[in-house]
């Protein structure tokens, strides 16, 4: 089987989860994933849909396939040494998780990126379009950006009178700071005041639950993604006990 075919297929799989055998090959492909906090790994929820959608398209771990999971624990800065491994240890594909660790790849020319959940690749110009991407990435475009201003109007549903909307997210994340944007955008149409909560590392978060005890917001939004999802337990539990919609 052709290289390119092993690629169409791990595409899909990321994309529609298990269906029935496919091709079978003869060559041991070597498959990487990278993801900003905890590794994709066969006993992550994601990891497992993904090696069994392959397993189903005759791609088998010690079989014909090779998987090495690796993450960077919430520490942004090793992101390109770790891309640098996964190349040297010669991926052959690289499933990264979010806009920074597909930005390392593409930087590090590593053969192929399968991105997934970097939000619109066309706008942080991580591909030229989606019909045409260019390149070594592909994976897939999300509406992340629209679902995250339909949570904010779940959240006005639950808080009618709502005044001020405390907003988490990744600034070092292109794509989450967007998505950020268009949901603070949608929260000022509204008659909100937001309060600008970026994070950039774990440490960030006691500055913000430090801010939100100072000023108390009357809802609490989050960008979802590997930063805000490692620390949400903490900002959950700090609603909880206030009494605060959270999403």
């Amino acid at each position: 089987m052709r290289r390119r075919e092993f690629l169409t297929l791990l595409t899909g799989a990321a994309m529609t989860g298990p269906r029935a055998a496919g091709a079978q090959s003869s060559k041991t492909y070597r498959l990487g994933s990278l993801t900003p906090g905890a590794p994709l790994d066969a006993k992550s929820p994601l990891g497992s849909v993904l090696l069994k959608a392959l397993e189903q398209r005759g791609f088998s771990v010690e079989k014909n396939l090779t998987y090495d999971a690796r993450a960077a624990g919430g520490q942004v800065a090793k992101l390109p040494e770790l891309v640098r491994g996964l190349k040297a240890d010669g991926a052959d594909a690289i499933v990264a998780v979010g806009y920074p660790v597909t930005l390392a790849c593409k930087f590090a020319n590593v053969p192929t990126v399968v991105a997934f959940g970097a939000g619109d690749p066309v706008a942080t110009k991580l591909i030229d379009g989606l019909a045409r991407p260019g390149g070594n990435v592909t994976g897939i475009s999300d509406n992340a950006t629209t679902l995250s201003t339909k949570r904010l109007t779940l959240i006005q549903q639950a808080v009618p009178k709502l005044q001020r909307v405390a907003m988490l997210w990744n600034r070092q994340d292109l794509g989450m700071s967007m998505r950020y944007e268009t949901s603070a955008d949608a929260a000022r149409a509204l008659g909100a005041t937001v309060m600008e909560l970026g994070v950039r590392e774990p440490d960030d978060f006691n500055g913000v639950l430090e801010a939100m005890s100072k000023e108390r917001p009357d809802a609490i939004l989050m960008v979802a993604d590997s930063l805000t999802i490692l620390n949400r337990k903490r900002i959950f539990d700090f609603a909880g006990e206030r009494k605060i919609p959270a999403l």
